[in-house]
């Protein structure tokens, strides 16, 4: 898996300097120092970590998993010119299993991240439409061209292309669009509009014509906030929350993957604490989900998702992955979760 890791482009989309609620939440969810040591003094320990007789895990977890997107990007360059070596493929040598991958995905930057998942998930052995739909519908439009920018960089296709070719049917005319889309950002709101769609909405779910053009256009093309509205008339109007209607056949993975996209892009918290602890309770932890959830969303919305998975099973996340993992893995995401002690 990390040969693809381990060739991520260089040539990246600059982050923006704006102060956002986004920020705040990564400094409430990890511990980045005030005053953070300086990327040389970072990429020194990080060296001295890796000599010796053995990996200092506990060194590498104390620095990569105390410092934000923009953090790790400059202890990245630094490392790479002062040792001659990227640091990825350091940490690819040094590390191994769930503690590595969790690492890995992290140390890169979010656009690289998500480019690198995404294409994973068109893969044949590896394939996952959850992970599509998690990318296209909680990234910003922003986010998610930076993510097709890399992709096409990195890969020399259009994420598009790839998952059109390795999607068909329902699946294809939900997931292309997805990825496409460029949603206005804003919080306006067209009331009038929002009423119409609902109707819609429930008048094709009511037929049963859940991959409608109408339906796709509705949920693929709309900003989040419009979205939010026409779900919430659909509820006030016909009674019942779209996710209950959608569910007429609990086994058609086509109506699972479309209640989870319009969960992810008016509600992730809640579906990212369904994955997690999903992932954790299933007999034989869901390393892959658990890691991915963990590693894209530390540095944006980690302090909702772990206010409702306690909500909701009365146990915190800490405690709960704290039960099912071990190790310098288990410290990893403890630190990255914002755990007191990791």
């Amino acid at each position: 898996m990390h040969r693809n890791l381990l060739h991520t482009t260089h040539t990246l989309i600059p982050f923006s300097t704006q102060k956002s609620e986004k920020e705040i939440l990564i400094m409430a969810s990890l511990k980045v120092p005030q005053s953070a040591p300086s990327p040389a003094e970072d990429a020194e320990q990080l060296h001295k970590a890796f000599g010796g007789w053995g990996t200092n895990e506990h060194l590498i977890i104390s620095i990569l998993a105390h410092r934000n997107a923009s953090q790790r990007k400059l202890i990245r360059q630094v490392y790479a010119e002062t040792y001659g070596e990227d640091l990825l493929k350091t940490l690819d040598k040094e590390l191994s299993s769930d503690f590595e991958r969790t690492v890995l995905l992290w140390t890169l930057e979010p656009s690289e991240r998500d480019a690198y998942l995404a294409n994973e998930a068109t893969k044949k052995f590896t394939s996952s439409n959850w992970a599509l739909v998690e990318i296209a519908c909680t990234r910003s439009s922003h986010e998610l061209f930076a993510i097709r920018q890399v992709y096409h960089s990195q890969y020399k296709k259009s994420l598009e292309e790839d998952v059109a070719y390795h999607t068909s049917g329902d699946f294809r005319k939900l997931l292309v669009p997805l990825v496409s889309s460029i949603r206005y950002e804003g919080p306006e709101v067209n009331t009038m509009l929002a009423k119409s769609e609902a109707k819609i909405l429930h008048d094709k779910i009511s037929e049963k014509v859940y991959s409608d053009e109408e339906v796709i256009r509705i949920i693929t093309t709309r900003s989040k906030a419009q979205l939010v509205a026409t779900l919430n008339h659909y509820n006030d109007h016909f009674g019942n929350a779209i996710n209950k209607d959608l569910k007429a056949d609990p086994k058609d993975d086509f109506l699972k993957l479309l209640r989870a996209t319009t969960k992810c892009l008016t509600r992730p918290e809640k579906y990212f604490e369904k994955l997690l602890r999903q992932s954790i309770r299933k007999l034989g932890t869901d390393e892959r989900a658990l890691i991915r959830v963990i590693t894209t969303r530390a540095e944006f919305d980690m302090e909702r998702i772990k206010e409702e998975y306690q909500r909701r099973n009365t146990v915190p996340l800490d405690r709960a992955i704290a039960g099912d993992t071990t190790g310098d893995y288990e410290k990893m995401l403890l630190a990255l979760i914002g755990h007191g002690n990791a």
